[in-house]
Protein backbone atom coordinates (compact mmCIF):
# COMPACT_ATOMS: atom_id res chain seq x y z
CA UNK A 1 0.00 0.00 0.00
CA UNK A 2 2.93 2.20 0.09
CA UNK A 3 3.72 1.75 -3.56
CA UNK A 4 6.47 -1.18 -3.45
CA UNK A 5 5.50 -4.03 -5.09
CA UNK A 6 4.15 -7.57 -3.99
CA UNK A 7 3.44 -10.73 -5.82
CA UNK A 8 1.70 -13.20 -3.10
CA UNK A 9 2.45 -17.09 -4.57
CA UNK A 10 0.97 -19.99 -4.16
CA UNK A 11 1.58 -22.81 -1.33
CA UNK A 12 1.98 -21.46 2.26
CA UNK A 13 0.43 -17.28 2.16
CA UNK A 14 0.77 -14.73 4.41
CA UNK A 15 -0.94 -12.13 3.86
CA UNK A 16 -2.90 -8.70 5.66
CA UNK A 17 -5.98 -7.86 6.07
CA UNK A 18 -6.73 -3.92 5.05
CA UNK A 19 -10.63 -3.85 5.10
CA UNK A 20 -13.25 -6.38 6.69
CA UNK A 21 -16.90 -5.18 6.47
CA UNK A 22 -20.27 -7.60 7.16
CA UNK A 23 -23.76 -7.09 8.08
CA UNK A 24 -24.01 -8.41 11.08
CA UNK A 25 -21.00 -7.33 12.50
CA UNK A 26 -17.04 -8.66 12.43
CA UNK A 27 -16.66 -11.64 9.87
CA UNK A 28 -13.05 -12.62 11.04
CA UNK A 29 -11.81 -12.81 14.63
CA UNK A 30 -8.34 -10.92 12.80
CA UNK A 31 -8.59 -7.13 13.04
CA UNK A 32 -7.69 -4.48 9.73
CA UNK A 33 -4.03 -4.51 10.15
CA UNK A 34 -2.97 -8.02 11.51
CA UNK A 35 -1.63 -10.82 9.72
CA UNK A 36 -3.60 -13.58 7.84
CA UNK A 37 -1.99 -17.19 7.12
CA UNK A 38 -3.81 -19.15 4.49
CA UNK A 39 -2.27 -22.89 3.57
CA UNK A 40 -1.92 -24.41 0.48
CA UNK A 41 -5.34 -26.47 0.86
CA UNK A 42 -7.43 -23.31 1.26
CA UNK A 43 -9.55 -21.74 -1.24
CA UNK A 44 -7.72 -19.01 -0.81
CA UNK A 45 -4.72 -19.91 -2.13
CA UNK A 46 -5.91 -22.21 -5.02
CA UNK A 47 -7.69 -19.03 -5.88
CA UNK A 48 -3.98 -17.39 -6.18
CA UNK A 49 -2.59 -20.12 -7.94
CA UNK A 50 -5.23 -20.43 -10.43
CA UNK A 51 -5.75 -16.68 -10.68
CA UNK A 52 -9.54 -16.75 -10.92
CA UNK A 53 -12.52 -16.57 -8.75
CA UNK A 54 -13.22 -19.83 -6.40
CA UNK A 55 -16.84 -20.47 -5.72
CA UNK A 56 -17.39 -22.93 -3.07
CA UNK A 57 -20.80 -23.82 -1.41
CA UNK A 58 -20.61 -25.81 2.47
CA UNK A 59 -21.06 -24.75 5.80
CA UNK A 60 -17.25 -24.62 6.80
CA UNK A 61 -14.78 -22.48 4.73
CA UNK A 62 -11.08 -24.83 5.51
CA UNK A 63 -7.42 -23.95 6.09
CA UNK A 64 -7.45 -20.00 7.08
CA UNK A 65 -5.81 -19.04 10.27
CA UNK A 66 -7.78 -15.89 10.83
CA UNK A 67 -10.13 -16.83 8.18
CA UNK A 68 -13.77 -17.95 8.77
CA UNK A 69 -14.22 -21.17 10.73
CA UNK A 70 -16.58 -23.73 11.60
CA UNK A 71 -19.83 -22.37 13.60
CA UNK A 72 -19.86 -19.34 11.92
CA UNK A 73 -22.82 -20.60 9.83
CA UNK A 74 -21.50 -19.26 6.76
CA UNK A 75 -23.05 -21.53 3.79
CA UNK A 76 -20.91 -20.52 0.99
CA UNK A 77 -18.37 -18.08 -0.33
CA UNK A 78 -16.22 -16.87 -2.92
CA UNK A 79 -12.29 -16.40 -3.01
CA UNK A 80 -11.17 -13.39 -5.86
CA UNK A 81 -7.80 -12.55 -6.97
CA UNK A 82 -6.78 -9.17 -7.07
CA UNK A 83 -5.11 -9.25 -10.19
CA UNK A 84 -3.64 -6.38 -12.50
CA UNK A 85 -1.03 -6.71 -15.18
CA UNK A 86 -0.83 -10.27 -14.43
CA UNK A 87 0.45 -9.87 -11.16
CA UNK A 88 -1.45 -10.57 -7.76
CA UNK A 89 -1.51 -8.14 -5.01
CA UNK A 90 -3.88 -10.03 -2.85
CA UNK A 91 -7.38 -11.42 -2.24
CA UNK A 92 -10.87 -10.14 -1.70
CA UNK A 93 -13.30 -13.41 0.35
CA UNK A 94 -16.96 -12.86 0.32
CA UNK A 95 -19.16 -14.97 2.44
CA UNK A 96 -22.98 -15.76 2.80
CA UNK A 97 -24.84 -17.11 5.77
CA UNK A 98 -27.42 -19.93 5.35
CA UNK A 99 -30.15 -17.10 5.85
CA UNK A 100 -29.20 -15.37 2.67
CA UNK A 101 -29.10 -18.63 0.33
CA UNK A 102 -26.25 -19.67 -1.16
CA UNK A 103 -24.00 -18.22 -3.97
CA UNK A 104 -24.50 -18.54 -7.64
CA UNK A 105 -22.16 -18.53 -10.51
CA UNK A 106 -23.55 -15.04 -11.65
CA UNK A 107 -22.11 -13.93 -8.55
CA UNK A 108 -18.29 -15.33 -9.12
CA UNK A 109 -18.58 -13.29 -12.36
CA UNK A 110 -19.88 -10.45 -10.34
CA UNK A 111 -17.12 -10.22 -7.85
CA UNK A 112 -14.57 -11.24 -10.37
CA UNK A 113 -15.17 -7.84 -11.98
CA UNK A 114 -15.45 -6.12 -9.03
CA UNK A 115 -12.26 -7.36 -8.07
CA UNK A 116 -10.35 -6.95 -11.22
CA UNK A 117 -11.51 -3.18 -11.37
CA UNK A 118 -10.79 -2.85 -7.95
CA UNK A 119 -7.02 -3.86 -8.77
CA UNK A 120 -6.97 -2.06 -11.26
CA UNK A 121 -7.50 1.16 -9.01
CA UNK A 122 -5.24 0.08 -6.13
CA UNK A 123 -1.90 -0.49 -9.02
CA UNK A 124 -2.60 3.00 -10.52
CA UNK A 125 -2.47 4.17 -7.04
CA UNK A 126 0.26 1.94 -6.02
CA UNK A 127 2.23 2.69 -9.34
CA UNK A 128 1.53 6.64 -8.26
CA UNK A 129 2.75 5.96 -4.94
CA UNK A 130 5.88 4.72 -6.32
CA UNK A 131 6.45 7.18 -8.93
CA UNK A 132 5.90 10.26 -6.40
CA UNK A 133 8.13 8.56 -4.09
CA UNK A 134 10.96 7.89 -6.93
CA UNK A 135 10.70 11.54 -8.10
CA UNK A 136 10.91 12.53 -4.15
CA UNK A 137 14.21 10.82 -4.03
CA UNK A 138 15.68 11.83 -7.15
CA UNK A 139 14.93 15.75 -5.99
CA UNK A 140 16.43 15.71 -2.80
CA UNK A 141 19.29 14.15 -4.58
CA UNK A 142 19.70 16.92 -6.90
CA UNK A 143 19.35 19.58 -3.99
CA UNK A 144 22.59 20.31 -1.72
CA UNK A 145 22.59 18.57 1.06
CA UNK A 146 24.53 20.54 3.04
CA UNK A 147 24.58 24.89 2.58
CA UNK A 148 28.43 25.35 1.57
CA UNK A 149 30.74 26.53 3.77
CA UNK A 150 31.59 30.78 3.57
CA UNK A 151 31.39 34.27 5.45
CA UNK A 152 29.05 36.35 3.45
CA UNK A 153 26.03 35.25 4.77
CA UNK A 154 24.47 33.25 7.14
CA UNK A 155 21.84 31.27 5.54
CA UNK A 156 18.89 28.87 6.23
CA UNK A 157 16.02 26.67 3.75
CA UNK A 158 12.57 25.31 4.26
CA UNK A 159 10.56 23.41 1.85
CA UNK A 160 7.39 22.62 1.83
CA UNK A 161 6.13 19.53 -0.25
CA UNK A 162 2.89 19.74 -2.35
CA UNK A 163 -0.22 17.53 -1.27
CA UNK A 164 -0.15 15.81 -5.04
CA UNK A 165 2.55 15.73 -6.98
CA UNK A 166 6.29 16.77 -7.14
CA UNK A 167 7.66 20.14 -9.14
CA UNK A 168 11.27 21.12 -9.81
CA UNK A 169 12.10 24.16 -6.88
CA UNK A 170 15.20 24.50 -6.29
CA UNK A 171 17.77 26.62 -4.30
CA UNK A 172 21.61 27.12 -4.01
CA UNK A 173 24.30 28.68 -2.47
CA UNK A 174 27.35 29.37 -4.43
CA UNK A 175 30.53 31.08 -2.76
CA UNK A 176 32.11 33.10 -5.49
CA UNK A 177 35.65 34.42 -5.79
CA UNK A 178 36.40 37.63 -3.75
CA UNK A 179 34.83 36.54 -0.82
CA UNK A 180 31.10 36.85 -2.65
CA UNK A 181 28.01 34.67 -2.40
CA UNK A 182 25.76 33.66 -5.25
CA UNK A 183 21.81 32.87 -3.81
CA UNK A 184 19.43 31.24 -6.38
CA UNK A 185 15.75 30.21 -5.91
CA UNK A 186 13.75 28.47 -9.20
CA UNK A 187 10.55 26.97 -9.71
CA UNK A 188 10.13 25.19 -12.63
CA UNK A 189 7.22 24.72 -14.42
CA UNK A 190 5.63 20.74 -14.64
CA UNK A 191 5.64 17.77 -12.28
CA UNK A 192 6.95 14.49 -12.40
CA UNK A 193 10.32 12.57 -13.03
CA UNK A 194 11.10 14.83 -16.46
CA UNK A 195 10.51 18.47 -14.25
CA UNK A 196 12.89 17.35 -11.83
CA UNK A 197 16.10 15.84 -13.89
CA UNK A 198 15.44 19.28 -15.90
CA UNK A 199 15.87 20.95 -12.60
CA UNK A 200 18.75 19.12 -12.08
CA UNK A 201 20.17 20.60 -15.11
CA UNK A 202 19.35 23.65 -14.84
CA UNK A 203 20.85 24.02 -11.20
CA UNK A 204 24.12 22.36 -12.70
CA UNK A 205 24.04 25.01 -15.13
CA UNK A 206 23.65 27.71 -12.91
CA UNK A 207 26.73 26.16 -10.66
CA UNK A 208 28.99 25.97 -13.94
CA UNK A 209 28.28 29.66 -14.97
CA UNK A 210 28.71 30.43 -11.85
CA UNK A 211 31.87 29.26 -11.78
CA UNK A 212 33.04 31.73 -14.69
CA UNK A 213 31.94 34.58 -12.69
CA UNK A 214 29.08 35.61 -14.99
CA UNK A 215 27.06 38.57 -14.06
CA UNK A 216 23.63 37.35 -13.02
CA UNK A 217 21.83 38.61 -16.22
CA UNK A 218 24.32 36.67 -18.22
CA UNK A 219 23.33 33.72 -16.38
CA UNK A 220 20.18 33.83 -16.88
CA UNK A 221 20.06 34.54 -20.48
CA UNK A 222 22.40 31.31 -20.99
CA UNK A 223 19.63 29.52 -18.53
CA UNK A 224 17.39 31.11 -21.01
CA UNK A 225 18.93 29.32 -24.27
CA UNK A 226 19.12 26.44 -22.56
CA UNK A 227 15.51 26.13 -21.24
CA UNK A 228 14.45 26.46 -24.94
CA UNK A 229 16.52 23.57 -26.11
CA UNK A 230 15.24 21.70 -23.49
CA UNK A 231 11.72 22.13 -24.50
CA UNK A 232 13.09 21.09 -28.34
CA UNK A 233 14.19 17.72 -27.03
CA UNK A 234 10.60 17.52 -24.90
CA UNK A 235 8.91 18.25 -28.55
CA UNK A 236 10.80 15.63 -29.81
CA UNK A 237 10.41 13.28 -27.36
CA UNK A 238 6.69 13.24 -27.27
CA UNK A 239 6.82 13.43 -31.44
CA UNK A 240 8.56 10.48 -30.81
CA UNK A 241 6.23 8.66 -28.46
CA UNK A 242 3.25 8.96 -30.16
CA UNK A 243 1.43 11.73 -27.78
CA UNK A 244 1.59 8.50 -25.71
CA UNK A 245 1.97 8.56 -21.60
CA UNK A 246 3.90 6.15 -20.06
CA UNK A 247 2.80 4.36 -17.38
CA UNK A 248 -0.86 6.01 -17.14
CA UNK A 249 0.82 9.18 -16.53
CA UNK A 250 0.27 12.27 -18.42
CA UNK A 251 3.63 13.01 -20.01
CA UNK A 252 2.36 16.50 -21.40
CA UNK A 253 2.57 17.27 -17.96
CA UNK A 254 6.31 16.84 -17.30
CA UNK A 255 7.78 17.70 -20.33
CA UNK A 256 6.99 21.28 -20.51
CA UNK A 257 9.85 23.57 -19.05
CA UNK A 258 9.44 26.76 -20.66
CA UNK A 259 8.14 29.12 -18.07
CA UNK A 260 10.48 28.48 -15.22
CA UNK A 261 11.32 31.57 -13.32
CA UNK A 262 14.61 31.98 -11.87
CA UNK A 263 16.21 34.94 -9.04
CA UNK A 264 19.76 35.29 -9.01
CA UNK A 265 21.25 37.99 -6.12
CA UNK A 266 24.95 37.87 -5.95
CA UNK A 267 26.35 40.02 -1.88
CA UNK A 268 29.33 41.16 -1.75
CA UNK A 269 30.67 41.71 1.74
CA UNK A 270 33.27 43.93 1.24
CA UNK A 271 30.95 46.36 -0.45
CA UNK A 272 27.91 45.20 1.55
CA UNK A 273 25.96 45.57 -2.29
CA UNK A 274 23.77 43.17 -3.54
CA UNK A 275 23.31 42.36 -7.59
CA UNK A 276 19.86 40.96 -8.51
CA UNK A 277 18.53 39.53 -11.22
CA UNK A 278 15.24 37.66 -11.92
CA UNK A 279 13.32 35.83 -15.04
CA UNK A 280 9.74 36.22 -14.09
CA UNK A 281 10.36 35.09 -10.32
CA UNK A 282 8.45 36.67 -7.41
CA UNK A 283 10.22 39.88 -5.67
CA UNK A 284 12.52 39.00 -2.93
CA UNK A 285 11.69 40.52 0.56
CA UNK A 286 13.91 42.38 2.66
CA UNK A 287 14.07 42.53 6.32
CA UNK A 288 16.25 45.68 7.71
CA UNK A 289 18.15 44.97 10.43
CA UNK A 290 15.53 46.52 12.75
CA UNK A 291 12.82 44.66 11.49
CA UNK A 292 11.31 47.01 8.75
CA UNK A 293 10.28 44.40 5.76
CA UNK A 294 10.21 45.82 1.63
CA UNK A 295 9.89 43.85 -1.48
CA UNK A 296 12.88 44.96 -2.81
CA UNK A 297 11.86 46.26 -6.80
CA UNK A 298 13.90 44.09 -9.73
CA UNK A 299 13.22 44.07 -12.96
CA UNK A 300 11.09 40.74 -13.51
CA UNK A 301 12.32 39.96 -16.77
CA UNK A 302 10.35 36.97 -18.93
CA UNK A 303 9.89 33.77 -17.66
CA UNK A 304 12.91 31.85 -19.27
CA UNK A 305 12.48 30.05 -22.29
CA UNK A 306 10.31 32.58 -24.03
CA UNK A 307 13.48 34.57 -25.56
CA UNK A 308 12.70 38.12 -24.35
CA UNK A 309 14.84 41.23 -23.96
CA UNK A 310 18.54 41.14 -22.14
CA UNK A 311 17.71 40.56 -18.13
CA UNK A 312 18.17 43.79 -16.22
CA UNK A 313 19.60 43.70 -12.80
CA UNK A 314 19.23 45.93 -9.90
CA UNK A 315 21.91 46.92 -7.14
CA UNK A 316 20.53 47.64 -3.61
CA UNK A 317 23.04 47.83 -0.38
CA UNK A 318 21.94 45.72 2.72
CA UNK A 319 23.50 46.59 5.79
CA UNK A 320 25.21 43.85 7.74
CA UNK A 321 22.14 42.07 9.79
CA UNK A 322 20.11 42.67 6.28
CA UNK A 323 18.21 39.46 5.97
CA UNK A 324 17.01 38.82 1.77
CA UNK A 325 14.73 36.32 1.54
CA UNK A 326 14.22 34.78 -1.54
CA UNK A 327 11.12 31.89 -2.18
CA UNK A 328 8.67 30.50 -4.55
CA UNK A 329 5.52 31.70 -5.75
CA UNK A 330 3.46 28.85 -3.98
CA UNK A 331 4.26 31.01 -0.84
CA UNK A 332 1.95 33.56 -1.78
CA UNK A 333 -0.38 32.05 -4.14
CA UNK A 334 0.12 30.54 -7.19
CA UNK A 335 -1.59 33.78 -8.93
CA UNK A 336 -1.09 36.52 -6.53
CA UNK A 337 -0.87 39.85 -8.64
CA UNK A 338 3.11 40.86 -8.15
CA UNK A 339 2.94 43.90 -5.69
CA UNK A 340 -0.22 42.50 -4.05
CA UNK A 341 -1.27 40.23 -2.40
CA UNK A 342 -3.41 39.40 1.22
CA UNK A 343 -0.59 36.23 0.98
CA UNK A 344 1.69 39.09 0.66
CA UNK A 345 0.56 40.73 3.45
CA UNK A 346 1.29 38.01 5.69
CA UNK A 347 4.60 37.20 4.88
CA UNK A 348 5.54 40.99 5.89
CA UNK A 349 3.81 40.24 8.73
CA UNK A 350 5.43 36.88 9.03
CA UNK A 351 9.22 38.35 8.45
CA UNK A 352 8.77 41.61 10.47
CA UNK A 353 11.33 41.29 13.32
CA UNK A 354 14.55 42.47 14.47
CA UNK A 355 17.60 39.92 15.14
CA UNK A 356 16.09 36.74 13.92
CA UNK A 357 18.88 34.49 12.33
CA UNK A 358 18.36 32.96 9.19
CA UNK A 359 16.26 30.06 10.67
CA UNK A 360 14.57 32.01 12.73
CA UNK A 361 12.81 33.53 9.79
CA UNK A 362 12.27 30.22 8.21
CA UNK A 363 10.54 29.35 10.97
CA UNK A 364 8.43 32.04 11.19
CA UNK A 365 7.10 31.82 7.64
CA UNK A 366 6.51 28.07 8.26
CA UNK A 367 4.63 29.06 11.86
CA UNK A 368 2.41 32.02 9.82
CA UNK A 369 0.60 29.47 6.98
CA UNK A 370 -2.54 29.76 7.66
CA UNK A 371 -4.57 26.49 9.08
CA UNK A 372 -6.70 24.42 7.14
CA UNK A 373 -5.76 26.16 3.47
CA UNK A 374 -1.69 24.78 3.01
CA UNK A 375 -0.76 26.83 0.16
CA UNK A 376 0.96 25.27 -2.73
CA UNK A 377 4.51 23.81 -3.15
CA UNK A 378 6.84 26.14 -1.71
CA UNK A 379 10.70 26.65 -1.34
CA UNK A 380 12.57 29.79 0.82
CA UNK A 381 16.09 30.31 1.00
CA UNK A 382 16.88 33.35 3.78
CA UNK A 383 20.02 34.49 4.36
CA UNK A 384 21.32 37.36 7.00
CA UNK A 385 24.38 39.32 5.66
CA UNK A 386 27.26 39.50 7.20
CA UNK A 387 30.09 42.77 6.33
CA UNK A 388 34.12 41.88 5.63
CA UNK A 389 35.46 43.93 8.23
CA UNK A 390 37.82 46.74 7.47
CA UNK A 391 40.93 45.68 8.87
CA UNK A 392 40.58 42.62 6.48
CA UNK A 393 40.48 45.06 3.66
CA UNK A 394 43.75 46.29 1.91
CA UNK A 395 43.20 47.94 -1.59
CA UNK A 396 45.90 50.77 -3.26
CA UNK A 397 45.92 52.50 -6.55
CA UNK A 398 48.26 51.39 -9.35
CA UNK A 399 50.24 53.93 -11.05
CA UNK A 400 51.18 52.96 -14.57
CA UNK A 401 54.58 53.04 -13.41
CA UNK A 402 56.87 49.50 -13.32
CA UNK A 403 58.46 51.55 -10.59
CA UNK A 404 55.32 50.81 -8.58
CA UNK A 405 55.40 46.72 -8.21
CA UNK A 406 57.85 47.06 -5.49
CA UNK A 407 55.90 49.53 -3.67
CA UNK A 408 52.85 47.32 -3.99
CA UNK A 409 55.05 44.10 -2.63
CA UNK A 410 55.93 46.15 0.32
CA UNK A 411 52.63 47.07 1.29
CA UNK A 412 51.35 43.14 0.85
CA UNK A 413 54.27 42.23 3.44
CA UNK A 414 53.68 45.11 5.92
CA UNK A 415 49.79 43.70 5.41
CA UNK A 416 50.33 40.21 5.98
CA UNK A 417 52.74 40.89 9.08
CA UNK A 418 49.88 43.12 10.44
CA UNK A 419 47.58 39.76 10.27
CA UNK A 420 50.36 37.46 11.55
CA UNK A 421 50.09 35.60 8.13
CA UNK A 422 53.99 36.19 7.48
CA UNK A 423 54.70 32.72 5.85
CA UNK A 424 51.91 33.38 3.04
CA UNK A 425 54.44 36.33 2.03
CA UNK A 426 56.36 34.90 -0.64
CA UNK A 427 53.79 33.59 -2.68
CA UNK A 428 51.54 36.65 -2.27
CA UNK A 429 54.60 39.09 -3.10
CA UNK A 430 55.19 36.72 -6.08
CA UNK A 431 51.58 36.71 -7.39
CA UNK A 432 51.16 40.77 -6.82
CA UNK A 433 54.71 41.05 -8.94
CA UNK A 434 53.03 39.13 -12.04
CA UNK A 435 49.81 40.34 -11.94
CA UNK A 436 50.59 43.95 -11.71
CA UNK A 437 53.20 43.86 -13.85
CA UNK A 438 50.74 41.97 -16.19
CA UNK A 439 48.19 44.95 -15.77
CA UNK A 440 50.56 48.32 -16.16
CA UNK A 441 51.92 46.52 -19.56
CA UNK A 442 48.81 44.94 -21.31
CA UNK A 443 45.82 46.70 -19.30
CA UNK A 444 44.18 49.96 -19.38
CA UNK A 445 43.77 52.90 -16.73
CA UNK A 446 42.91 52.67 -13.70
CA UNK A 447 44.54 50.34 -11.74
CA UNK A 448 44.27 48.82 -8.60
CA UNK A 449 45.44 46.54 -5.76
CA UNK A 450 43.40 44.60 -3.20
CA UNK A 451 44.02 42.37 -0.60
CA UNK A 452 40.93 40.31 1.16
CA UNK A 453 41.55 38.21 4.56
CA UNK A 454 38.50 35.93 4.28
CA UNK A 455 38.58 32.41 4.44
CA UNK A 456 41.51 32.18 1.98
CA UNK A 457 43.85 35.16 1.18
CA UNK A 458 42.59 36.74 -1.86
CA UNK A 459 44.84 39.04 -3.72
CA UNK A 460 42.81 41.01 -6.71
CA UNK A 461 44.60 43.39 -9.53
CA UNK A 462 41.79 45.20 -11.46
CA UNK A 463 42.27 47.28 -14.78
CA UNK A 464 39.84 48.97 -16.92
CA UNK A 465 40.35 46.33 -19.95
CA UNK A 466 38.47 43.51 -21.02
CA UNK A 467 40.90 41.41 -22.54
CA UNK A 468 41.12 38.35 -20.26
CA UNK A 469 44.86 37.11 -19.88
CA UNK A 470 45.08 33.42 -20.60
CA UNK A 471 47.95 30.97 -19.23
CA UNK A 472 50.46 29.63 -21.68
CA UNK A 473 53.66 27.41 -22.04
CA UNK A 474 57.28 29.31 -22.93
CA UNK A 475 59.45 27.89 -24.83
CA UNK A 476 62.94 27.01 -23.17
CA UNK A 477 64.35 30.46 -25.12
CA UNK A 478 61.54 32.57 -24.15
CA UNK A 479 62.46 35.54 -21.75
CA UNK A 480 58.67 36.12 -20.52
CA UNK A 481 55.33 34.19 -20.76
CA UNK A 482 55.46 32.17 -17.20
CA UNK A 483 53.68 34.43 -15.03
CA UNK A 484 50.11 33.21 -15.07
CA UNK A 485 51.66 30.04 -14.90
CA UNK A 486 54.16 30.52 -11.67
CA UNK A 487 50.33 32.29 -10.58
CA UNK A 488 48.72 28.63 -10.98
CA UNK A 489 51.10 26.90 -9.32
CA UNK A 490 51.49 28.90 -6.14
CA UNK A 491 46.76 29.68 -5.84
CA UNK A 492 44.62 27.19 -4.87
CA UNK A 493 42.40 28.62 -7.80
CA UNK A 494 42.33 32.15 -9.75
CA UNK A 495 40.46 33.65 -12.49
CA UNK A 496 38.82 36.74 -13.94
CA UNK A 497 35.78 38.17 -13.57
CA UNK A 498 34.29 41.03 -15.69
CA UNK A 499 32.78 44.50 -14.03
CA UNK A 500 31.05 47.21 -15.54
CA UNK A 501 34.63 49.07 -15.20
CA UNK A 502 36.77 46.57 -16.83
CA UNK A 503 37.92 42.67 -14.80
CA UNK A 504 39.57 41.95 -12.25
CA UNK A 505 42.77 38.89 -11.87
CA UNK A 506 41.99 37.35 -8.88
CA UNK A 507 43.88 34.20 -6.93
CA UNK A 508 43.45 32.62 -3.80
CA UNK A 509 45.91 31.28 -1.12
CA UNK A 510 44.68 29.19 1.27
CA UNK A 511 45.13 29.69 5.27
CA UNK A 512 44.85 26.29 6.59
CA UNK A 513 42.62 24.77 8.95
CA UNK A 514 39.88 25.92 6.87
CA UNK A 515 40.36 29.51 7.13
CA UNK A 516 38.91 32.26 9.01
CA UNK A 517 36.03 31.70 10.48
CA UNK A 518 32.80 34.85 11.19
CA UNK A 519 34.02 37.14 13.57
CA UNK A 520 37.53 35.20 14.29
CA UNK A 521 39.32 37.14 11.51
CA UNK A 522 42.95 38.44 12.86
CA UNK A 523 42.82 41.98 13.81
CA UNK A 524 46.12 44.02 13.48
CA UNK A 525 48.66 43.27 16.02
Amino acid sequence: MRGEESCPTAGSLDLRRVAALGVHGSVSPVAVGEPVHYIASSPQARCLSDQQALLWRGPDIAGASGGPSSGTGFSSGIAVPLLAHGMAMGLVTFTRTASSGPFEDEDAWLAEELARRTALCLDNARRFTRERAMVRALRRSLLPWNLPEQNAVEAAHCYMPARSGTSGDWYDVIPLSGARVALVVGEQCGRGPHSTAAMGRLRTTVGNFSALDMPPGDILGYLDDLVRGLDRESAGRAAQAGGEADGGTDAGADDGVTGTTCVYAVYDPASQRCTIASAGHPAPALVRPDGAVEFLEVPAGEPLGRGGPVFETAEVDLPEGSTIVLYTKGLIGEHAPPGQGGDRERLRRALTGAGRTAEQTCSALLDALPSGRMPGEFTVLAARTRALPRHCVAEWEVPPDPAAVGRIRDEVARRLAEWNLEELTFSAELIFSELVTNAIRYGSEPLGARLLLDRSLICEVSDAGETAPRPRRAADTDEGGRGLYLVAQLAERWGTRYTRRGKIIWAELPLGDGGCEPGAVPRPG
